[in-house]
This record gives structure tokens, sequence and C-alpha cells, in this order.
């Protein structure tokens, strides 16, 4: 069976790294290209990121175009800084890029590359969703193009992590959020209902870390903070794998439980902004516009993280 092809729209952010890993460590994806966005961090440290992780893994040869760095109508209302660190990748210390983002801007990089394939890619957006949607309000006839979209984004019956209704991704852009959920294009949607049942400990980097290898030691280092952060304010010892998740409706679909469900975004500007919200009631007698991962064997997807991580730190 031919890998699936994907471009991984994202904000890294130590969630995002550990998701080109796990892309680059599947024989299952075929990971072409990475647009680089604002949200964890900043734009030029989310695009650094990108490169210098990617070059960690041997893939340079990867391209990252740069893409928006500010929301499309809010301002950014708070980084993620506290979780990630002031790098965006914990305590890892990667070295400058050699490599450089292409020329072209992220928005462009996706209509052309959407465009010359029809129902070739399947973008994962990892991270506010500003590009797409600038890229749909530019060019629509991208809508029909894209195989499908898979989102990290969204609390469903959760409570938010950015707000008490709302998920940082959704929060930092929830206008291009609306866009995009209203698009047409095929969604499926990997909420904090199902990320946070994915928990990395610290025994799992531990056992990672028996390979003395690059790969094994970023993942510890990157975490490190992320860890920190959730010892202190959620009280557990481990952090949530939110992006890298999404990477299993590729490798192991049957670990989640899907509903197809009309979900929506609150951009009121009011307490609720950017708050995801199921109609379970069908009461606006909507049709659904995505596949919802309510529920997901976390420890299952945990397992299969480190092995792909073993294997790649046994390469590198």
């Amino acid at each position: 069976m031919n890998p699936k092809r994907i471009i991984i729209d994202t904000d890294p952010g130590v969630d995002d790294a550990l998701t080109f890993l796990l892309a680059l460590a599947s024989p299952e994806i075929q990971l072409e290209a990475l647009t680089t966005v604002s949200g964890n961090i900043g734009i030029e440290k989310t695009t650094r990121n990108a490169l210098a992780v990617l070059e960690l893994a041997h893939a340079s040869h990867i391209p990252v175009a740069r893409g928006c760095a500010l929301p499309l109508v809010s301002p950014l209302h708070k980084s993620g800084e506290a979780v990630h660190g002031s790098s965006g990748i914990g305590k890892a210390v990667l070295p400058e890029p050699k490599s450089q983002p292409i020329d072209q801007h992220a928005i462009d990089y996706l209509i052309e590359r959407i465009l010359a394939e029809p129902q070739e890619i399947t973008l994962f957006t990892i991270g506010p969703m500003t590009n797409l949607a600038l890229a749909i309000r530019k060019e629509p006839r991208i809508v029909p193009a894209l195989k499908e979209l898979v989102m990290m984004g969204g609390a469903i019956r959760s409570g938010g992590n950015a707000t008490p209704l709302a998920e940082f991704n959704i929060h930092a852009d929830p206008h291009a959020a609306h866009i995009v959920f209203h698009s047409g294009i095929p969604i499926t949607l990997i909420p904090l209902d199902a990320t946070y049942k994915c928990l990395l400990t610290t025994a799992d980097v531990e056992r990672l870390n028996r390979i003395d290898s690059p790969i094994a030691r970023f993942v510890r280092d990157a975490t490190a903070v992320y860890m920190d952060f959730y010892k202190k304010y959620e009280g557990f010892d481990g952090c949530a794998l939110h992006d890298p998740l999404t990477l299993a409706v590729i490798l192991a679909p049957e670990l989640f439980t899907f509903e197809d469900q009309h979900v929506d975004v609150d951009i009121s500007g009011g307490v609720s902004n950017g708050n995801t919200f199921a109609d379970f009631m069908k009461v606006s007698k909507r049709p659904a516009n995505m596949k919802v991962a309510l529920d997901v064997r976390g420890r299952d997807f945990i397992e299969l993280f480190i092995e792909r991580m073993e294997s790649l730190s046994r390469k590198i």
C-alpha cells in the first residue's frame, strides 16, 4: 500500500516537533512539506524550529514554507511559552538550521500543491488555522481538491486549555477555524477529549533514552518544560501528546471512537470565544460537517509512539 501523502501546517511547539518525528518514523506516511504559522510562539521561532527539527532527523530535503504571523481578526491573546518554553521546544537546544524556508508564502504554497494534485494531499493542521483559512478565501478551488483535513483542535465535551471553554489552537484564531469548519472540506477533528487520554510519562521517556541517540535526547529535553507545566497545573506526571495523536488517524484508526457531528465555533468575542461545540441533540437540523474523535485508547497510542521513536533513534 502506498504511503499517505501529507503536509503538516504547524506552530512548533514541543508536541508539533514530536509529530514531525513520528511522521518521519512511520512508513505509512510520506511527509511532503511543513507550513508554519504563529501560535505557540511567534512565526520566526516556529519556522526556525520546523527547519531545525527536520535537520535533526536528517530530513532537510522536506520544504518548509513560512506562513502567517498574526490571526485573522483577534489579537494573539496568549502564547504557549509557559508550556513550550521560550524557544518553543522546551529545554532542547538545536543548532541554527543550515536550511532556509522556501521563498513562497505558506498560503500560496498550499494552494499550488493542492491544486497541482487534486485528491492526493491530506493536510494536517496542528496549530491555529490562519494559513488554511486564507488559502480557502484566496482560492476556493482548493476545497474540492484537498483529499481531507485532519486537525488537532477544540474541546467538545472536555473543558478548554486556553480558557475554561476554549482549546488553544482554536482560541488563537477562532475566525480562521470558523471559515475552515464551514468550508465543506472533509474534516476529522482530534479534540482535547481524545488527546488528554494520551499521556507520555517520565518512565516512557526514560525507556526511550536507553538508546543513545540525538532523537531520544531531543524527546527528553523537549518535553521537560512541558512535563513541569502539567505537573504544576494539572497534577499529573507526564504530558499529553496532543498533536502526534492526529497521525494515528493514518497509523492506527482503530484506536479511536469517532462520531459524525455538526461542530461549530463561537466567534462572538465573549467569555466563550473560541469554544467548539457539537450539536449532539440535532437541534439545528444541520448535517454533520466532521468526524470527531470523542475517545481513544490512549495508552495504546503512547506505546505506538514510543516504539516508533525507538526505531527512529536506532537509525539516527
